[in-house]
């Protein structure tokens, strides 16, 4: 591991010297090309300086303990030993953490698709309490959210909504929202008084580039149709509106929420493609099922991840057994915590099994 930091750091000095150069300067490519490179790497050289600085530490301390006849400066000496074996400790870890191989799609866009399951109206007004969730979270993220569908149900729930959030590392952050969300409370229309169980699915997927994917236009019917629901008078009186069919799959997607065709028509695109790098990387984690075990799920629509009780004001992680009495915070957008802990207990079992093979 530390012959690898070594030449991580070597490396690192490297682009700070390369960024200085006014060839590079002026070559904006390879200018942005060595800046994301010398940003991916800092936070690792870092923390390696930082252990690198301790351990001089330590050999101080030790050093002291041997030449001080001192009793008070000796426990001082002691003191500062502990401290810093303690910290070594923590930051071994810290750098198997960084050293473990990301995910390429982290620092990528997503684009979100949240659909009512079982349960009726109930299911699509607690989708739009999901949309409302992820919306705030972005914006204390300050990611962009743009609209893409919207299938409303005349409740002021959401039958289907998809839409994209834009900013850095998105992908890190909302991969692990993938999955079916339960709500259990006493509806609105439920005049009993009873408690009711509805679920809502969250699809999280990165955005592909065209070159990751590849996609025959030929294989593609386009339809427009006049927009409906909320949108004004030029959304509601043109053809607007894209349906876009991939023949090969069967994949449907509808687009209405810009006033352009044109600009329905590429965001139905973004979508698809979308859809195709999910379905490619479908395939792969099937390759790679044993690897897929030592994760936490990120990606199985079908996988009950979490619930919602409304009653006694829970939230409850299934996949890492994480129970927070904050459902007000949550759906107000406050997820830090439950993400944290989940990314946390991810590389824990990345770490695990890491450990197992060496």
């Amino acid at each position: 591991m530390f012959d690898k930091l070594e030449d991580l750091l070597i490396r690192y000095e490297e682009i700070i010297q390369e960024l200085n150069d006014p060839g590079v300067i002026n070559d904006q490519n390879k200018y942005r090309k060595l800046m994301k490179e010398q940003s991916d790497l800092s936070a690792i050289v870092d923390k390696y300086k930082e252990y690198k600085a301790t351990k001089e530490a330590i050999d101080d301390s030790l050093k002291m303990l041997e030449e001080e006849k001192d009793e008070e400066m000796r426990e001082l000496a002691k003191e500062e030993l502990n401290d810093c074996k303690q910290r070594l400790i923590e930051i071994e870890n810290d750098l198997k953490i960084l050293l473990l191989p990301k995910d390429p799609n982290d620092e990528k866009n997503v684009i979100v698709e949240i659909r009512g399951g079982a349960g009726g109206d109930e299911a699509a007004l607690f989708a739009a309490e999901l949309f409302r969730m992820y919306s705030k979270y972005a914006e204390s993220q300050r990611w962009k959210i743009d609209m893409i569908n919207l299938n409303e149900n005349g409740l002021g729930g959401f039958k289907e909504v998809v839409f994209m959030i834009n900013g850095k590392g998105v992908y890190s952050r909302m991969k692990y929202e993938s999955g079916v969300h339960r709500v259990q409370r006493i509806p609105v229309t439920e005049s009993g008084g009873r408690i009711h169980t509805s679920t809502t699915t969250v699809a999280i997927m990165p955005e592909a580039e065209e070159v990751e994917v590849e996609l025959d236009l030929n294989d593609c019917k386009f339809d427009v149709f006049r927009a409906s629901g909320n949108g004004g008078q030029c959304v509601n009186t043109t053809d607007s509106a894209v349906r876009l069919t991939h023949i090969p799959t069967g994949i449907v997607i509808s687009c209405q929420d810009e006033k352009s065709q044109l600009k329905n028509r590429d965001k139905a695109l973004k979508v698809l493609r979308a859809k195709l790098y999910e379905l490619e990387l479908e395939k792969a984690h099937s390759a790679e099922a044993e690897a897929r075990r030592s994760q936490v799920g990120t990606g199985d629509r079908s996988e009950k991840i979490r619930t919602y009780n409304f009653p006694q004001g829970r939230v409850t992680d299934h996949r890492i057994k994480l129970t927070l009495h904050r459902l007000d915070d949550i759906l107000n957008g406050d997820l830090d915590e439950v993400i944290d802990s989940l990314t946390a207990a991810d590389q824990a079992a990345k770490l695990s099994k890491m450990n197992e093979s060496q």
